[in-house]
């Protein structure tokens, strides 16, 4: 495995500023990765309707502003909108370009949500089944009790530090089990994600009473696809979702040393695919004269239960609630979000009959303020366009 993508990104610093502005559309080059085939069906062709709306001005979370402006100084590497199914604005920075493929983070979150909406309506997996039914290496774990839905959810009461800052956090273990950073050389670290489950052994609260956001609920959530259809998470999104929704090039997911892609951000694809992705969920699952994600699983993800939704989450989406894996930005209102850190965001608002896309390479993990100001722009120019 390739560890140096030039002389001064390592594997140790790939993610951080500055050099993840050139490691996200790199992945290949820095960590193993197994492809998400595009298939051989026909492209959908995403009809170009250009629209000047670079300047047009919103108020963002630090006071007004243009299109252009933000795109320039929010570290946006690509940025895309469609209304009615047609491109009407494209942009891209900093190197991106169309057939680069970026990493999405937890974007690739509602990828597997919706893999599971697809496996429910198939009737391979129950929602209302305990995980240990699919896999019982859990049954002295955590989830031991838990259910489908509580994965979905993410409202499992297992404990998991998400401190991306905290060097022995469960999310940093995470990242030495996936293959993201070196082993330290003392401790007792995970050599798979799989291992990191595994050593999930206490409750924070009963499971299904509170939403708390745990990247590893993903995980465990595909190797129950994996177990339910027989596959493994890659060959089983392309055969269900990437090879039917018209994509132009294949993805992929890296994955760890065990070969397992990792489910929770792995994932990789082309700013216009996220965007036909986002398209065929603004569509009710229907994409390419066919319907790919069960209409009533995307109306059921539109259902999320604030009651669950608490601080600190309600700084960014004050009346959000989280369900299937995608974020609502207000559970009174149908708009969908995908969302991963380092701001990588797909907005899916059927008010506005658009998807919106930016994939960026922020400095920080997180950002309240950008994540603020990428919702009022994508809000402007929903307005814009109806």
């Amino acid at each position: 495995m390739a560890t140096v993508m030039s002389n001064f990104c390592t594997l140790s610093n790939w993610d951080s500023a500055p050099w993840n502005r050139v490691s996200f559309r790199t992945v290949r080059e820095i960590l193993p990765t197994v492809e998400v085939w595009r298939g051989a069906r026909p492209v959908s062709h995403l009809i170009e309707n250009k629209q000047e709306l670079g300047s047009l001005k919103f108020t963002g979370s630090e006071g007004e502003t243009t299109i252009d402006a933000f795109l320039a100084s929010s570290f946006t590497d690509g940025f895309l909108i469609l209304h009615r199914g047609k491109r009407v604005f494209e942009r891209y920075q900093d190197g991106m370009t169309e057939r680069c493929l970026h990493l999405s983070q937890s974007v690739a979150k509602s990828l597997v949500g919706a893999l599971t909406g697809v496996l429910v309506g198939e009737g391979l997996v129950d929602v209302d089944q305990h995980i240990t039914h699919y896999l019982r290496e859990l049954s002295d774990t955590a989830y031991r009790g838990a259910t489908v839905r509580h994965l979905l959810d993410m409202t499992s009461g297992v404990a998991f530090n998400e401190d991306y800052t905290d060097p022995n956090s469960d999310i940093v273990k995470v990242d030495v089990a996936s293959g993201w950073k070196p082993r330290p050389a003392t401790g007792e670290w995970p050599h798979s994600i799989f291992d990191v489950i595994k050593s999930l052994k206490t409750l924070t609260c009963p499971h299904g009473e509170a939403y708390s956001y745990r990247s590893i609920e993903t995980d465990v959530l595909a190797f129950v696809l994996e177990k339910a259809a027989g596959m493994r998470l890659a060959p089983l999104l392309s055969d269900r979702i990437w090879s039917r929704i018209g994509a132009e090039e294949s993805a992929n997911f890296t994955v760890d040393p065990s070969g397992c892609a990792v489910a929770d951000g792995g994932f990789s694809a082309t700013l216009r695919d996220y965007a036909r992705f986002g398209q065929m969920i603004l569509d009710g699952g229907f994409a390419m004269g066919n319907q790919i994600v069960p209409e009533s699983w995307i109306a059921d993800t539109r259902r999320a239960d604030h009651l669950k939704f608490h601080h600190p989450y309600t700084i960014v989406t004050p009346n959000g609630g989280y369900r299937n894996q995608f974020w609502s930005e207000d559970v009174s209102q149908p708009t969908l979000l995908c969302r991963g850190v380092f701001g990588q965001m797909i907005f899916i608002a059927p008010q506005y009959e658009m998807v919106g896309v930016k994939l960026s390479s922020w400095p920080d993990f997180v950002s309240p303020k950008r994540t603020m100001t990428a919702l009022a722009a994508m809000h402007a120019i929903g307005r814009a366009l109806a």
